[in-house]
């Protein structure tokens, strides 16, 4: 295929790409023969009938569950595989961030693998000795580059292979995963050499999971499953709705908390989250109006308890915490069963999946009667407002001064017409 046409860097025109699937395997020529009989195996298609262009100067994301053909595409357009069928065309340099650190001798010393790798990237003796010194500083390895690299880390092993692999300064930039590779101050480092290449207009081409940076970063995004393509678009939208398509109905108790203490006077029967309608449910959407319902009993009457709630994201950020004491609505005597409502006008999260939990303490907040920690899990989907990122929306208004003419004005210049 030819070199894509005009402001276009990469073309994907119906590629599929299928693996073979072995059940049993003849190992040698004799083997096959003392069988009398083929391998078995069954065809497994990565990818069908797949088509997608982007742009130059694009960052363009690949969102999908494991084994969707995200990395299987990559490598189709990074020509690491080839496809049974279909064509796929690039224009300029290209480098692959799929697996660091593949090139590497581990018998052979930093120095060493440097021009090995960068070789096999493309780069000539001369280049990679003129990057050499940036090579080693980025992948902060100065003390150990002529040390056998079998003897690395396995921070420093991928610190190497990514800092090899950037210098390569190519026009298209593929990048499987590998943006959280090392410790957190070299993290900082890849995205600051990565918003490099945003900002010098190279073609980015990103897989990963991490769907914050993936609507951040990116200008477009295909969503990838079994195989197929089956939406491209915004950032915000397509991944909106591959969030929304991975949650999953749930059903979890008080008892399914990941741990449970107090010194039970007072215990949580139930702990529900009720929707728009007044039902107990486990998916709502940002801006809903909905109840959280604790159920208590006692064995005793208990003077002045508090009941509190707190929030978690699924990767443990502390969220929001709210209890009866902060909104000075603490009742002055439980006896038996009952529940206690927290209504929320309008629930202000962001898409996303969250951990609650939630307890009855004593009126001091020193001891617990019962807490139950992460003992419903709820999602979130998309609603209003619609909010670029982060755990909560403010539902702030955008405004100009003096007024929303300059808006107006500057639209209308754009367009070519008269303010």
């Amino acid at each position: 295929m030819t070199a894509p046409p005009g402001n276009t860097a990469v073309v994907v025109q119906g590629v599929s790409k299928r693996f073979r699937l072995y059940h049993e395997r003849n190992q040698s020529l004799k083997a096959a023969l003392m069988r009398r009989r083929r391998a078995s195996y069954e065809e497994f298609w990565a990818l069908r009938d797949v088509s997608l262009s982007i742009e130059s100067g694009c960052t363009y994301g690949l969102v999908g569950e494991n084994g969707s053909g995200k990395s299987t595409l990559l490598k189709c357009i990074a020509r690491i595989l080839r496809p049974d069928h279909g064509r796929v065309a690039t224009k300029g340099k290209m480098a692959a961030l799929l697996e660091l650190g593949s090139g590497f001798h581990p018998e052979l010393s930093g120095r060493e693998n440097i021009f090995l790798n960068g070789s096999i990237l493309g780069l000539s003796k001369r280049e990679l000795t003129r990057k050499f010194d940036e090579i080693v500083d980025f992948a902060g390895v100065e003390q150990f580059v002529d040390q056998p690299v079998k003897n690395y880390s396995s921070g420093m092993y991928v610190r190497l292979g990514f800092s090899i692999a950037i210098n390569v300064d190519p026009e298209i930039l593929l990048v499987d995963e590998v943006l959280a590779v090392g410790d957190a101050a070299f993290q900082r480092k890849c995205q600051e050499k990565f918003s490099e290449f945003r900002r010098a207009g190279k073609t980015v081409v990103i897989v990963s999971h991490a769907m914050e940076s993936v609507r951040t970063l990116c200008d477009e995004v295909a969503w990838l499953e079994h195989g197929r393509l089956l939406k491209t678009g915004r950032p915000d939208e397509v991944v909106d709705e591959y969030v929304d398509a991975g949650h999953v109905d749930r059903q979890q108790p008080p008892t399914a908390a990941t741990a449970r203490w107090g010194s039970g006077e007072a215990q949580l029967t139930s702990v529900e989250l009720l929707g728009t309608d007044g039902a107990p449910t486990a998916r709502v959407r940002t801006g809903d109006a909905v109840t959280i319902r604790l159920g208590y009993r006692t064995t005793e009457p208990i003077s002045r308890p508090v009941f509190g709630l707190a929030l978690e994201s699924l990767e443990g950020v502390y969220v929001w915490a709210h209890n009866t004491r902060d909104a000075r609505w603490v009742p002055n005597l439980i006896d038996g069963d009952g529940s206690v409502d927290l209504v929320i006008d309008r629930l202000m999260l962001q898409p996303g999946t969250f951990d609650l939990s939630a307890s009855v303490v004593t009126s001091d907040c020193t001891s617990a009667f019962d807490f139950l920690r992460r003992c419903l899990r709820f999602d979130v989907e998309v609603g209003t407002p619609r909010e670029s990122g982060g755990f909560v929306a403010l539902g702030g208004r955008w405004g100009f001064s003096p007024d929303d003419s300059v808006l107006t004005s500057a639209a209308s210049r754009m367009r070519g017409g008269t303010p």
